[in-house]
């Protein structure tokens, strides 16, 4: 018998090793980023199905009217998320964005605290569908087609 591999062979040796390493480092990256990816929830998910105390979530919703509180050391924010259904008392300590404001649309990356208030790290406001950026509020229609035609 020959103790060498016949060509053929050596070649299928070669794509199973091959593929075993892009499975090993599929498997590999997917285990190290399990605990990075931040889950998104809206207010009645939170409140029905609570995420761990230290687990990184996003928290979607509307800025509740009447509830943006800031605290006296003037960077301290605290106020309601809510989605009709479910209410989520949110704090964040930090520059918030130019968009945010009450009735608007907010997503806030961070962490649910053991007495139910979401701890905010990040704030993302988000603007509604008739946003219109200021260089471009007073422009017409076709102007501001001819624009963005111009930027692609």
């Amino acid at each position: 018998m020959n103790a060498a591999f016949k060509p053929k062979h050596q070649r299928l040796v070669l794509v199973l090793a091959a593929l075993a390493a892009l499975v090993a480092a599929a498997l590999l990256a997917a285990w190290a980023l399990r605990n990075q990816a931040s889950y998104f929830y809206l207010p009645t998910e939170m409140v029905a199905k609570p995420p761990a105390a230290d687990r990184a979530v996003r928290l979607g919703g509307m800025v509740e009217a009447g509830s943006l509180k800031t605290a006296p050391d003037g960077v301290t924010v605290n106020f309601v998320v809510g989605d009709g259904k479910a209410r989520v008392p949110v704090t964040f300590r930090g520059i918030t964005p130019d968009l945010f404001k009450e009735g608007s649309g907010v997503v806030a990356e961070g962490h649910r605290q053991a007495d139910g208030t979401f701890l905010a790290d990040n704030l993302l406001a988000k603007h509604d569908e008739k946003y219109v950026p200021r260089e471009m509020q007073q422009m017409t229609a076709q102007e501001a087609r001819q624009k963005v035609e111009a930027t692609k």
